[in-house]
């Protein structure tokens, strides 16, 4: 295993991400690239700037990357205008990355049904490996 895209959610703070990935990246060798969104499909439904959602998807990449670094991971962000999930399959095909790493979604059924549910159609519509890390347990 050569590269990891992990796929950063705009506006989320998912360390556990950061932490399947760089563990991945440990005992595989492999340089991580992260990546994130902004999101054009959620513009229509709300009155917030569009810079806004470029600045989270941009905090919410770099996040990553410095927990990333912290664990000793060779890793980069970048942020891409548009659509979630056909965005990050076009990243994973350009970084020909040997694997996709996503947080779980935190959505609810009805909000899944109407938004969508990143994680689900990534795993549906990639031709890569798609590892979906689910939120650790409170203690």
């Amino acid at each position: 295993m050569q590269r990891i895209v992990v796929a950063a959610k705009a506006g989320a703070d998912q360390p556990w991400v950061a932490d399947a990935a760089a563990h991945l990246a440990a005992q595989t060798g492999a340089k991580v690239n992260v990546v994130s969104l902004d999101g054009l499909e959620m513009e229509a439904l709300s009155t917030t700037p569009r810079s806004e959602y470029a600045d989270r998807a941009r905090e919410s990449a770099e996040a990553l990357v410095l927990r990333l670094r912290a664990s000793g991971v060779e890793a980069t962000a970048e942020t891409r205008a548009g659509a979630v999930v056909p965005g990050i399959l076009l990243y994973a095909e350009e970084h020909d990355a040997d694997i996709i790493v996503v947080g779980a979604t935190s959505r609810g059924r009805v909000a899944a049904r109407v938004l969508g549910d990143v994680p689900l159609e990534l795993a549906q519509r990639s031709r890569r490996p798609v590892l979906i890390v689910a939120h650790p347990p409170e203690q």
